[in-house]
């Protein structure tokens, strides 16, 4: 079994965020009393659709700007270690990394239903990924692909790479390059060239105990010039150094664009009372059953298959997962808590249900302390998620199995909510991996 102190310290922040609900717009400085669906004495009035929306946009604009804050803090760790190439600097690099998918990872709650999101993810959060087309990899990971001619391409190794006959000039691996060229190359979209798992990868390496425990291996000196493994040590610098500079640069963008004026902004604004509501729940209800119950956690489940596993290189996934189901809780109760501390909290649907649908209310209040309390199981054990889905490990099967449960049960009492408003035409996506809403 993994120790559990192999996760960074910086994960401690999970339980913090145990939260109640609130009333009115603001931010504090400190985060309330950490309790699960905290009483709050009910206004006079139930909380306008333009309050709830008010505050589904200060969470967007707070999250995005938390994950800009740590991708630059992560840039910050990565150009020490390139600087000074050494087990320290590395272990840094990798921690701001995980720092990193702390806010990055609310955010995913914002990309269904907000079409101006959901065409940028791709950029910045694609897996899983053909890690041969960026740097070398084992002899167990095969040199071709049926269906991706640069399945093995390893950039890194050649700066000319071919594609079926024709060559592809990599001489220079620049952001633009990574990003305009060789991201989702050949039309694929494992060929994944940006973002944290790029990054991720080229920070780990593979991680070839299949379900076993640890995580990749990747040593320092494969950025130390004066110590170079595995050769081409300039370009692995060049790569990693242009691949979270290009994060950075994508999370400006989603910073502005969640700002007044800005794509997500205005594209949420043209839409009526009703159609913010159905952009809401669109995104709470996906997010849980399609994205998280369904690819996230039950599709490597049911095929035993680390590879299909998120964080695959670091071992980080349950701890993405639980930030992932914390977003949706995030949206319910109105409120959630910056990486500094401060509290970000408004008019929420959670309290409309309760002065309108209190019925309704309750059964979504219960469904997500369930969640709560099954992704709490997950972080809280020893194993880490490639260790749970191994075939025969039956209790890492019933402990996913109940995540998995008690967010199909969320979209549930998430769906009788769009009912109770009275919201047409509200599309949850679904999961092959999962049995049909």
């Amino acid at each position: 079994m993994k120790s559990a102190a192999a996760r960074t310290g910086c994960m401690a922040l999970a339980l913090a965020a145990l939260l109640g609900g609130c009333q009115s717009a603001r931010v504090t400085d400190q985060p309330a009393p950490a309790t699960r669906n905290a009483t709050v004495t009910a206004p006079e009035s139930a909380p306008s659709t333009a309050a709830i929306i008010s505050t589904y946009v200060a969470i967007a604009q707070a999250s995005y700007g938390d994950a800009l804050v740590t991708g630059r803090q992560l840039e910050t760790a990565v150009n020490k270690l390139l600087a000074q190439p050494s087990p320290d600097t590395l272990d840094a690099a990798r921690s701001a990394w995980r720092a990193a998918r702390i806010p990055y990872m609310q955010t995913e709650v914002f990309r269904f239903g907000n079409p101006v999101v959901d065409e940028w993810v791709p950029r910045v959060n694609s897996w899983p990924m053909a890690e041969g087309l960026i740097d070398y990899v084992a002899p167990s990971y095969g040199t071709e692909s049926e269906d991706n001619n640069f399945y093995a391409a390893n950039v890194i190794a050649n700066p000319v790479i071919d594609d079926g006959g024709m060559s592809v000039d990599a001489g220079n691996l620049t952001p633009q390059f990574l990003a305009e060229t060789l991201h989702n190359i050949g039309g694929v979209d494992a060929n994944v060239a940006t973002g944290y798992h790029a990054i991720e990868f080229l920070l780990w390496g593979q991680d070839l105990h299949g379900t076993g425990p640890g995580a990749g291996e990747r040593p320092y000196t494969d950025y130390d010039p004066a110590r170079c493994t595995h050769r081409n040590c300039d370009r692995r610098r060049a790569y990693l150094e242009s691949a979270t500079h290009l994060l950075v640069s994508d999370l400006e963008e989603m910073v502005q664009s969640w700002q007044n004026g800005g794509r997500a902004y205005e594209a949420l604004m043209t839409k009526d009372d009703n159609g913010g509501l159905a952009t809401l729940l669109t995104g709470m209800g996906s997010l849980a059953y399609g994205e998280l119950a369904g690819t996230g956690l039950g599709l490597a489940l049911s095929k035993h298959d680390p590879e299909l596993e998120q964080d695959c290189f670091s071992d980080n996934t349950l701890w993405s997962h639980f930030y992932d189901a914390r977003g949706i809780r995030n949206l319910w109760q109105g409120r959630y808590i910056r990486t500094n501390g401060a509290v970000v909290s408004g008019a929420s649907l959670e309290l409309l249900l309760r002065i309108n649908a209190p019925a309704v209310h309750a059964e979504m209040n219960a469904k997500v302390e369930t969640t709560d309390l099954a992704m709490e199981a997950l972080i809280n054990q020893s194993s880490t998620y490639d260790m749970l889905i191994a075939a025969g490990n039956t209790e890492g099967e019933a402990l996913i199995n109940k995540a998995v449960q008690a967010l199909m049960e969320e979209t549930h009492s998430i769906e009788k909510i769009i009912s109770a408003l009275g919201l047409p035409n509200v599309s949850i996506q679904g999961s092959d991996s999962l049995p049909a809403q």
